[in-house]
């Protein structure tokens, strides 16, 4: 993207914006965990455990911050899902195990969220180490991406005793919980140390700046070592459907989210006065809530669809409008406008349900922007798998794998947001490569069972 350099005269000071972008929701402190873990009603076959991708025992997490043992519970939540903390942070619980709650018939479940969220930093500002590898197998797995799926998989097959390779194209592991979650959900580098203490196990190597297709290939891993793992994300975001014709300050949102998470000195960034976001996702409302923090006079989101349908949850949309975003529904953008090669303005079309089918009703209006951010999904690229000598199975545009993660070739896994069925949920990723890993060692012990007793 290039950016006009009047962009962002206007800011906020930066107290205000480092203000702005503090904890979205302030950690609960001792007296707040006993009153909201004595709501629970610790349900047998609790619903709350069947909601939740991972299965964490959340009755049993929640009895131990009673009983005044957070290290307990944290223990309890990342032996099923090693991402706890970050996922205390950004996992949508009001649609997963809080909305299963049974006092949900109330209208208030229990904070299962801000409870685990207590429980894991507790454990963290212990400084504690709960894993260490396992007795050496002699086996070798290489994991390729360092996002949620990846590093979910390798801490499992380290404690599991194998020797894990890990390859990352970027130079900071993380996947999207590094690069695309927005900064206030991710306060104080967060995710970094959450990544540091995963990687405390010990049998994990990670090798920066190797991207597969590019700097190793699927062949290469699957011959050298005894088993594969692909984590691999979504590479690339769809395209707007319009001509931008060059203008200056069209961007994707995912590049501007990961621009924001990577600048340390906020008041540096460039944003506009008047900010437009295409998109209905987490992404989007991320983008949104953002560039208002950073201090855009006007951000108004626009998707095409009304909000039932959009992708973001209520909750999630609730977050946007009290922070001063505009959302509005049903339009489409169909061109953009701009003066001396910087946008000026977007074109929309407003759009509509007839038979449950969307369509265009011929009526359009104008927005007038000097920023533009592109929150339209994500996609993956089968072309970094792509090998003459190691052909997966494509279900669409995604891997096509079995239910234990297992690709068409018989050495190599995958999970996360690149598999076919794929959620774009953090939650669901750490599950996918906890998953692979088990079925991994399992595989493994059958080919080599001296070494995996």
């Amino acid at each position: 993207m290039s950016t006009h350099p009047d962009i962002g005269a206007g800011r906020l000071p930066a107290e205000a914006i480092e203000a702005g972008f503090g904890d979205l929701h302030p950690a609960l402190d001792r007296n707040e965990a006993r009153v909201a873990s004595e709501r629970c009603l610790f349900c047998y076959d609790a619903p709350c455990i069947q909601a939740c991708p991972t299965g964490i025992d959340i009755p049993l997490f929640i009895r131990q911050i009673m009983a005044d043992n957070p290290q307990g519970a944290a223990k309890t939540i990342l032996d099923a899902n090693i991402f706890g903390g970050m996922c205390a942070r950004v996992c949508p619980t009001e649609t997963l195990c809080e909305e299963a709650c049974v006092r949900m018939a109330e209208g208030k479940p229990v904070e299962i969220g801000r409870l685990q969220r207590y429980a894991t930093d507790a454990l963290f500002s212990a400084g504690r180490q709960l894993y260490r590898q396992g007795p050496a197998t002699g086996a070798r797995v290489a994991v390729v991406g360092a996002g949620p799926a990846g590093l979910s998989c390798a801490h499992k097959l380290a404690t599991l005793g194998h020797a894990v390779d890990v390859y990352e194209a970027r130079e900071k592991a993380g996947g999207l919980n590094e690069h695309g979650i927005a900064a206030y959900k991710a306060t104080e580098n967060f995710a970094q140390r959450e990544v540091d203490w995963i990687l405390g196990v010990g049998g994990i190597t990670v090798h920066h700046g190797k991207r597969l297709g590019r700097d190793v290939t699927l062949a290469s891993l699957a011959s050298e070592y005894d088993a594969v793992f692909l984590g691999l994300g979504l590479q690339a975001v769809n395209a707007l459907g319009v001509d931008e014709a060059g203008l200056a300050n069209i961007e994707d949102a995912v590049a501007f989210i990961e621009r924001l998470r990577q600048t340390p000195d906020l008041e540096t960034l460039p944003i506009g006065r008047r900010v437009i976001v295409v998109g209905g996702g987490m992404t989007a409302i991320d983008a949104a809530v953002q560039a208002k923090k950073l201090g855009a006079e006007e951000v108004t989101l626009v998707y095409r669809r009304g909000a039932d349908a959009m992708p973001a949850s209520r909750y999630e949309q609730e977050v946007a409008l009290t922070n001063g975003v505009v959302i509005r529904h049903f339009a489409r953008p169909y061109a953009v406008q701009g003066e001396g090669g910087v946008l000026s303005s977007v074109l929309f079309m407003r759009t509509a349900l007839e038979g449950g089918k969307l369509v265009d009703t011929g009526e359009t209006f104008a927005l007038p922007a000097d920023q533009l951010f592109k929150a339209i999904g994500q996609v993956f690229l089968p072309t970094d798998v792509a090998d003459e000598s190691a052909v997966l199975e494509m279900d669409g545009p995604k891997i096509r794998v079995d239910a234990e993660r297992r690709t068409s070739l018989p050495k190599v896994w995958a999970g996360g947001d690149c598999i076919a069925g794929g959620s774009d949920l953090t939650v669901v990723a750490v599950e996918d490569g906890k998953q692979a890993a088990l079925s991994i060692d399992r595989a493994l012990a059958a080919r080599m069972p001296l070494a995996a007793e």
